[in-house]
């Protein structure tokens, strides 16, 4: 009796034993396939918010080809400097805009085709930096990191020497730069600064005009040495109908000849920012864009990121 009692809780127990093991089991399987389920859906979401960010840029694509051919200036009162409304999407919605990076200072200009430093931009890059408050010898800075030699600017210059004691340690690019955030590596550059420098300077392949039609007024303080705040304003005054109807007349009084020739009423180089939401993925295109002179758009630049 004693042992058939005891056989019958043994086998009690085991079997709960395996009822609470399958239990287990079972839970993280649930568990396992839920999570599947999950990053199956977030993924063919990500990949239909790509998409969706793709066709977006061939519809703005198609709105800078027909720019080109409606008008032969660039300036902020035209549709494609619009902030592009929420659109709705399947399961979520599209916004985005559009920027003239012609707006903004070109770090790249300030070599020379044969690598050497021009003078005229490096003292434009001084007066932007200035009229932001940051340090003007930042421009020398951005010098040596472009430059392919390895000297240091007088008088605050840094090449190697000095960034690769740093830790980590890591080399100046020698070569014009692609992204303007690679100014945050140098010496000295802080969050806030790159923060405050950021929507006024740009980097764009070979050496470009500014588009006055669409500066930023830091830029535009930055193109002569006595432009002052009030000029700014009457600038940016004269500009809001159409853009200027003839830059010499505007700038010839304000800023060096040298300038004058580098001043320009249209763009060939914009940014696409494309954000896409779809159910809780967001995913933001960057896409630089170059148009050619027959209106041909090509992306040359993208970046991507989620959140």
């Amino acid at each position: 009796m004693k042992n058939r009692a005891l056989n019958r809780g043994v086998a009690l127990i085991t079997a709960m034993l395996i009822t609470a093991l399958a239990t287990v089991v079972a839970a993280n399987l649930a568990w396992d396939n839920a999570l599947d389920i999950r990053r199956t859906t977030v993924q063919l979401s990500y990949e239909q918010a790509k998409q969706v960010g793709f066709g977006a840029e061939n519809w703005v694509a198609t709105i800078l080809r027909q720019d080109l051919e409606d008008s032969d200036t660039d300036n902020l009162q035209e549709i494609w400097a619009v902030q592009l409304p929420g659109l709705p999407i399947d399961g979520g919605e599209l916004t985005g805009s559009i920027t003239d990076l012609q707006g903004r200072f070109n770090i790249n200009n300030l070599l020379t085709p044969d690598g050497k430093v021009d003078e005229p931009s490096k003292l434009q890059f001084q007066r932007l930096l200035q009229s932001l408050g940051l340090d003007p010898e930042i421009a020398g800075l951005a010098i040596d990191w472009l430059d392919q030699d390895l000297e240091p600017s007088f008088p605050k210059g840094a090449e190697d020497s000095i960034y690769t004691s740093l830790v980590p340690a890591y080399r100046t690019a020698n070569q014009r730069i692609c992204n303007v955030t690679e100014l945050g590596a140098l010496q000295g550059m802080t969050a806030e600064q790159m923060a405050l420098l950021s929507p006024h300077v740009t980097a764009l392949p070979g050496r470009t005009a500014i588009n006055v039609n669409t500066a930023t007024p830091a830029v535009l303080q930055s193109l002569g040495e006595n432009i002052s705040v009030p000029d700014v304003e009457r600038l940016l005054v004269d500009r809001e109908n159409g853009g200027f109807v003839d830059v010499k007349t505007a700038f010839s009084t304000l800023v060096t000849p040298e300038v004058l020739n580098s001043l320009d009423t249209s763009t060939s180089y914009f940014q696409l920012k494309v954000v896409v939401r779809i159910g809780t993925v967001h995913f933001t295109l960057y896409s630089l864009l170059q148009r050619g002179p027959m209106g041909n758009i090509t992306p040359i630049l993208r970046s991507f990121g989620t959140t």
